[in-house]
């Protein structure tokens, strides 16, 4: 049972594969199968509290890329090694838990300031069985003062409308020499470029859904030199 649709384990399956075929992507039976248990719980807590705009209820093409797809694709993009990760603004847990459950040596500081989306990331965590994932209370700002925190992290995630160049500056405090933000922009993200300066720089960008398009823009921390900055959209 989805929402108020009776959508089977083996539909659901199928809906599922029919979209990461789409996308290229082979995902093995356990994690498809987890993937679903996190797509259901999400749907039953989404009827109680807001935690995607997403129609969830008959497991539309549209959830299932946007929410399980999208983190998959952007999986792909990640420097192989990375150990320790953080995402910014949880909210539902995704991209952060299809991320998480895909990079299995990965573990992951989930930020949400909302408490009741933080409760419904624990209840994740514990139905999926993931000990790998620490949910934090709090804005990303209030852990900037936190030295446990900085320069520890392999990969940054952000999935946001609006992300300003002081924000950015902000948030590379968490990762260490040679790691990653990934910036998950779409069609309804802010058009006005950002800079980049160091000791961040661009390092790629990747194509993430066709419809509505997005794409994943990582950044690299570096050590500061005399690189230029740099402007993306």
């Amino acid at each position: 049972m989805v929402g108020n649709a009776i959508v089977t384990s083996r539909e659901f399956q199928d809906r599922f594969t029919r979209r990461a075929r789409k996308y290229g992507l082979n995902v093995g039976a356990e994690l498809s199968a987890r993937l679903e248990v996190y797509y259901r719980l999400l749907s039953v807590w989404n009827e109680k509290i807001n935690l995607t705009g997403l129609p969830l209820a008959d497991v539309s093409p549209e959830a299932i890329d946007r929410l399980l797809i999208e983190p998959l694709i952007a999986v792909k993009h990640v420097t192989a090694g990375a150990r320790r990760g953080i995402d910014i603004g949880s909210g539902g847990g995704s991209p952060a838990i299809p991320f998480t459950l895909a990079l299995p040596d990965l573990y992951m500081t989930l930020v949400e300031s909302k408490t009741r989306k933080s409760v419904f990331l624990r209840e994740a965590a514990r139905a999926l069985d993931l000990g790998r994932l620490e949910i934090v209370t709090a804005r990303f700002e209030e852990l900037l003062s936190a030295p446990a925190l900085h320069e520890t992290q392999d990969v940054l995630t952000i999935r946001a409308v609006r992300v300003e160049a002081r924000a950015l500056m902000n948030l590379q405090a968490f990762v260490k020499p040679g790691g990653e933000l990934l910036l998950f922009r779409t069609a309804t993200s802010t058009t006005g470029a950002i800079a980049v300066t160091p000791p961040l720089s661009w390092k790629a960008t990747f194509p993430l859904l066709e419809a509505p398009p997005g794409r994943l823009i990582v950044l690299e921390k570096r050590s500061v030199g005399p690189t230029a900055a740099r402007r993306f959209t």
